[in-house]
């Protein structure tokens, strides 16, 4: 396939053509030529959209899919085509599937359902067996198979000499543990941030010490063990306080940050509405500044939609008993760009890659084309029909988007949100 892409501004610092409008030729999913106004002697289709820009694919590194097992949430196949016409290249699978991922087979079953796609599919393996934290799972085997990290989504493990010992392991093969930073016995049945709002409401609260204390013994055992550690979805200004002192001293820790928890906070619970019940919880006002703050400065190495597809029947509950969650693919990069300039959002939206050992692709001649593109200007409202998902579970249902995403090109393949 050959394919032109006018007049498209292109985003990339490690690019000779960053910040330079120009033509981008793609031949056989390789970029062969980049220059102004290309010659197009052979007829090939040409791609030109309104204030076209182009950055290097975005890589999400927090995904649930459901499949196998919860296929009526999301399937492989339209998560990773939903993944696509949101921008993103590249997604990090979540384990927390039925069977969970936790053995070789598993990480090959979900690989070949992606072999077509656009997008391509990273899966991260559970750290321990069923996610149960007990006995730590099949890493190296699933490290072979093709698992990028560790780890048991939205679960802490209680055992820290189990994570001791997994930190340990690791090291053995280069591999990148995971860990989840919630002290289950603190959060106890709590279900909203412990504040003003969870008070008036009645709501169990969940307090900032929960996940705080989880993350300073994290960090303790980093330091005891070595080797590499990431933290997902952190949620309070003390959590960053804390990590930006572990990198102070050297230590191997990264962290992420989910796209709803630094846009809405605990207000958003007024309603009952459960599409904003989500784990890490909403938090203050002030929390989400320090999460701004901490993306800005380098101290949070990584934004994540989280996506995470609840069917109807676990989200239309009373707020107690409802399952925590929200999909995020689709409104990521237009509810960033509200809070974030853009070559921030790039930035955290494409740091996953090196931060797991994938190769980082490249605006330039020769190189793979693996391109996100989009339109960073114009304004306009996320609705439900904005949702490309099976499940609508959306947290930014009425919430004011900046931009457009267009697509993507990778694999060979162009993937257009139209």
């Amino acid at each position: 396939m050959k394919t032109i892409i006018r007049s498209a501004t292109i985003i990339d610092p490690n690019s000779p053509f960053h910040n330079k409008t120009v033509d981008i030729f793609i031949a056989d999913g390789c970029i062969t030529k980049i220059g102004a106004t290309l010659p197009n002697p052979d007829n090939c289709q040409e791609i030109q959209l309104d204030n076209l820009h182009v950055s290097p694919g975005w890589f999400d590194s927090s995904v649930s899919l459901g499949e196998p097992g919860f296929e009526d949430r999301e399937t492989i196949k339209n998560g990773l085509q939903v993944a696509a016409k949101s921008g993103f290249t590249g997604i990090a699978l979540q384990p927390n599937s039925y069977p969970i991922i936790d053995n070789q087979s598993q990480v090959h079953f979900v690989k070949s359902k992606a072999q077509s796609a656009a997008t391509e599919l990273f899966p991260i393996g559970a750290l321990t067996k069923g996610s149960e934290g007990k006995d730590m799972a099949e890493l190296f085997d699933m490290k072979n198979a093709g698992a990028i990290a560790f780890g048991d989504y939205n679960r802490s493990l209680d055992n820290a000499n189990l994570l001791k010992i997994a930190l340990q392991y690791a090291q053995d093969f280069d591999g990148l543990v995971i860990a989840f930073s919630q002290d289950e016995k603190i959060k106890g049945n709590g279900v909203a941030n412990e504040g003003v709002v969870s008070t008036r409401l009645g709501l169990k609260g969940i307090p900032n010490l929960a996940e705080e204390l989880q993350v300073a013994r994290n960090l303790f055992l980093l330091e005891y063990t070595g080797g590499k550690l990431h933290m997902p979805t952190i949620s309070t200004a003390k959590s960053v306080a804390l990590i930006q002192e572990a990198k102070t001293k050297g230590l191997n820790v990264s962290c992420s940050v989910s796209v709803h928890n630094i846009i809405l906070t605990d207000v958003k619970l007024e309603d009952f509405d459960t599409r904003f019940k989500v784990n890490p919880p909403l938090r203050t006002e002030a929390d989400r500044l320090a999460l701004i703050e901490g993306v800005k400065n380098g101290t949070i190495d990584l934004i994540t939609s989280d996506h995470n597809p609840i069917d109807i029947e676990h989200k239309k509950m009373d707020f107690d008993t409802a399952k925590s969650g929200t999909i995020g693919l689709e409104s990521a990069f237009g509810a960033l760009l509200t809070v974030l300039p853009l070559e921030t959002v790039i930035n955290k939206l494409t740091a996953a890659r090196a931060l797991f050992g994938i190769e980082n692709p490249t605006i330039s001649e020769g190189a793979k084309a693996n391109l996100s593109l989009f339109n960073p200007e114009g304004k306009s409202t996320f609705t439900s029909e904005s949702i490309l998902s099976k499940s609508k579970n959306s947290a930014f249902i009425g919430t004011e988007m900046k931009g457009k995403v267009y697509g993507i090109m990778n694999q060979n393949q162009l993937i257009l949100n139209q």
